[in-house]
């Protein structure tokens, strides 16, 4: 009986959406990627919307539910605050479907996320919603979800599926920096924007580097984004990684598709935080700096973080980092690679999980054993990770969304950024009432 409602649910929530495509058609921007969605997708939608009305989908609403979804309304903060009730689709069908008379401003722009947890799903959503551009970020050796694929070839050519579908006229956004992306231009008849840090790629960005306050704790990120003999300088505020200076190239060469130039999008960008829980800067206890990538991980994202708080200097640095999940065949030489990727740079290192352990017991070859420190879950590794703190650490938190390493990050963090979360959360539920 469920999965009868979810088939009905399904098919009219589609049909719903066509008819507001065929309504005001709007230009769809579609994002997939294995690394990088939806810093991706946040990048593009901030710079676009400095000129257009824009929708774009909050967290992984990326599936046969989640695309629709975000096409028919803004029923995002819904959803996430107890939707996904047979009430709450029934109110969403209801709505939407009369709304479709009366709707007026529909955004001139949908930013959308494709996600592929099986083989078929891209396949199928970039049919029943073929995008106008299309960005691919990147694959990675060992991608997040390849359990469910025979092997890394396989998922990307799944990805692959978004830029197939488009026609001459379409465009596909490609990074230019994973060999596996960029081979996707031969895949497509659409014409290609390539972006990224190589030297070749169409939209460059370069010069990325940690900006820092008076007292040396980073604030964010600055950067140059090129196109030819023209380039801007671009500010990123309250995250760090390369990963932001890709999703800032990404949007940059979607701006220029749409006709913006690159001071307007530089101008947009300044605008830009990046979403929560990706490698963004946070105020912790003993006036340590949190560096909070608890959304996901997978082994390239897993490597991008280590890597960026490897490139910070503070009194110590600790690394607090859980299972990465949906690997597969490949869950224990991931495990392992990301243990031997510590190198010498860390002095703590606290596993969280029995996959964690693998990056444990490889670390120990380059760590003292009485730095390191294991636990099965978040709940029991949040108040070691307290004590162990002292003033002006730096510490990484990161880890599957399924080892909730957000509540560590919840218990070590300073008491006003607390203060400033529970606010953000009581003001979303009073604002969906």
């Amino acid at each position: 009986m469920k999965e009868l409602f979810k088939k009905i649910i399904v098919w009219k929530l589609n049909l719903i959406a066509k008819l507001y495509l065929w309504r005001f058609k709007p230009v769809i921007i579609a994002i997939t990627g294995n690394v990088g969605k939806t810093s991706t997708k946040e990048a593009i939608a901030a710079v676009l919307s400095s000129k257009k009305r824009v929708r774009s989908g909050k967290g992984n609403l990326n599936n046969e539910f989640g695309v629709p979804l975000v096409i028919v309304g803004s029923w995002m903060d819904d959803y996430y605050e107890g939707g996904n009730t047979l009430w709450f689709w029934a109110k969403v069908l209801f709505l939407s479907f009369f709304g479709w008379f009366f709707v007026r401003n529909y955004p001139e722009i949908l930013v959308l996320e494709y996600g592929a947890d099986k083989p078929g799903d891209i396949k199928k959503l970039a049919r029943k919603y073929k995008p106008h551009v299309s960005v691919v970020t990147a694959v990675g050796e060992i991608p997040v979800h390849v359990e469910f694929f025979s092997g890394p070839e396989e998922l990307a050519g799944e990805k692959s599926e978004l830029v197939e579908v488009l026609d001459p006229t379409n465009f596909a956004v490609l990074n230019f920096d994973d060999l596996a992306v960029l081979e996707m231009k031969n895949k497509t008849g659409a014409k290609v924007y390539t972006y990224g840090f190589g030297e070749g790629a169409m939209v460059k960005a370069s010069n990325l580097n940690v900006r820092t306050d008076e007292h040396g704790f980073p604030v964010g990120l600055g950067l140059k984004i090129q196109q030819g003999e023209s380039f801007v300088p671009v500010r990123i505020d309250g995250s760090l990684g390369k990963s932001q200076g890709y999703a800032a190239a990404a949007a940059a060469a979607t701006g220029l598709i749409l006709g913006m130039n690159l001071v307007q999008i530089s101008e947009a960008l300044s605008e830009y935080k990046g979403p929560k829980g990706r490698l963004k800067i946070l105020k912790g206890i003993k006036n340590s700096v949190i560096i909070d990538d608890t959304y996901n991980a997978s082994p390239a994202s897993m490597h991008l973080a280590i890597e960026t708080i490897a490139g910070l200097s503070g009194p110590r640095k600790i690394v607090v980092l859980g299972d990465m999940l949906e690997l597969g065949r490949y869950t224990i030489e991931a495990h392992e690679e990301a243990g031997n990727f510590l190198k010498n740079d860390f002095d703590i290192l606290v596993t969280v999980g029995s996959r964690a352990k693998f990056i444990a017991e490889s670390a120990a070859n380059q760590m003292s054993m009485e730095n390191i420190h294991k636990f099965e879950t978040s709940d029991e590794a949040k108040a070691k990770i307290k004590e162990l703190i002292k003033e002006g650490d730096i510490i990484l938190v990161k880890g599957s969304q399924g080892m909730r390493m957000e509540k560590i990050v919840e218990e070590i963090m300073a008491e006003p950024e607390k203060k400033k979360e529970l606010l953000v959360r009581q003001s979303k539920k009073w604002l969906a009432k």
